[in-house]
């Protein structure tokens, strides 16, 4: 629900942004042509009477935050912003048009997994030589830099983390006698089981609402079992779910959301019906979400359940470790390969990358996008977003093949994962089929 963000904000309680201070620029300066020095610098540019055209998506950075970025950017550089919000819908076929123009929006707003197919088709520029720049002293977190690179090439500069964890309505659960989140799995089932007793006899509750088609949260197990998507040698791609790995994973999977999930979300995703909504409306104790997810529950319940009686906590590991591995969305800043202005692209980047921005984005909040700032944010989580920090360090990011983005707008995973939650297929029949679609479709 990728519209809900801004709405949450403020929701999730984190302490407000830390005082905001100018980023800073130095070095050879550019002429803010297309043509950009390739010595890795990113120095002071001239962009008096120039203006550089951002494209963000509806939902990923509040206003004041774009403010910030672009008021220290007029500053540094004389030059103006136009930022143009985009809709998600069909927004993959109007970029990849768009960056094929010879006047393409020079910064554009992309999902980590997204990054390969645009960088194939030549669609952004080569950031590599400004890495050590980009990165202003920190350690991009890997879900992020790993998609942002193709062909061992940086071809985006990581935004923030888009993590999942589990929030649960601590209310419910104390009335079955839970007053603590479990910190194993077992100990997770065994809760669930307490919950399921407790709400006997109502077919449409769930002890955890997790549908079929939510790949994002099903490949938890997968990767917990030491499965993987697809895996990569030589440059060839294979399919993974057919390994005994996976199997193990896919096999868990359909035990637990079989077990914990009303049958109807078998063949549905989060959206229709609305995840957060059913919590809100009381028909389920717990689910996956996301960082805004809790702010929205909490505000679509009309007072019934508030901020404080809801709590997160990564989703325990099978192998007892802490957390199980999760998926790291998130987003990525890219500069058009034909963007007239790429000097000044660069300094725009590099200032919204900048730990100023970062800290500004954590109070929004998101997972900053390097470790350093990420380990600072957890010091002061608070029970609507501790669970996240917690899950932050074992993300985990989709193939970086160029044929990513023909899966995903396929939809093939919801259908894969909504086949085995449904009995429609299984687990190994399932992998049979997804994995040769995997093999054309990556390689292809």
């Amino acid at each position: 629900m990728r519209t809900s963000r801004i709405v949450a904000v403020g929701a999730a309680g984190i302490a407000a942004a830390l005082a905001l201070s100018a980023c800073s620029s130095s070095g050879n300066g550019g002429n803010g042509g297309g043509d950009t020095n390739k010595t890795g610098t990113i120095g002071t540019v001239d962009g008096s009477g120039k203006t550089l055209t951002v494209w963000a998506m509806q939902g990923d950075y509040s206003d004041a935050v774009m403010k910030q970025i672009n008021d220290e950017f007029t500053k540094q550089t004389g030059a103006k912003v136009d930022v143009q919000a985009q809709a998600w819908d069909g927004i993959t076929t109007k970029l990849t048009t768009a960056l094929g123009t010879s006047t393409p929006p020079d910064v554009v707003d992309i999902g980590n997994t997204q990054v390969a197919g645009y960088a194939n088709t030549g669609g952004l520029m080569d950031l590599t030589a400004y890495k050590d720049q980009l990165q202003q002293g920190g350690t991009w977190v890997q879900s992020l830099l790993g998609p942002a690179t193709f062909d061992g090439k940086l071809y985006a500069v990581p935004s923030f983390v888009g993590n999942r964890a589990v929030i649960y309505n601590k209310k419910m659960w104390a009335e079955a006698g839970i007053t603590a989140a479990p910190t194993t799995y077992e100990e997770l089932k065994a809760d669930l089981d307490k919950l399921k007793a407790k709400h006997a006899g109502e077919s449409d509750f769930s002890a955890f609402y997790l549908p079929g088609q939510f790949w994002y949260a099903a490949m938890s197990w997968v990767w917990d079992a030491g499965g993987d998507i697809a895996t990569e040698n030589g440059g060839t791609w294979k399919g993974a779910f057919s390994s005994d790995a996976s199997q193990k994973g896919l096999n868990e999977f359909k035990a637990f959301q079989n077990t914990y999930s009303n049958k109807a979300s078998q063949t549905l995703n989060t959206d229709e019906p609305n995840e957060d909504q059913i919590m809100a409306d009381g028909k389920t104790a717990t689910i996956i979400g996301a960082l805004w997810d809790g702010g929205v529950v909490a505000k679509n319940s009309n007072g019934k359940i508030a901020e404080s009686d809801l709590g997160t906590f990564a989703l325990p590991s099978m192998s007892g470790s802490k957390a199980a591995p999760n998926f790291g969305g998130g987003e990525v800043w890219g500069i058009a390969a034909k963007s007239p202005n790429q000097d000044l692209a660069l300094v725009w980047t590099k200032i919204a990358a900048s730990p100023d921005i970062q800290n500004a984005l954590a109070a929004q909040p998101w997972i900053p996008n390097t470790g350093e700032l990420a380990a600072e944010w957890a010091k002061k989580a608070t029970p609507l977003t501790q669970g996240f920090y917690d899950a932050a360090g074992v993300t985990r990011a989709t193939p970086g093949a160029a044929g990513w983005g023909t899966i995903e707008g396929n939809k093939n995973m919801e259908q894969f994962f909504s086949s085995i939650a449904s009995g429609a297929k299984s687990p190994a029949d399932a992998a049979k089929a997804m994995d040769a679609t995997l093999d054309s479709t990556l390689n292809g």
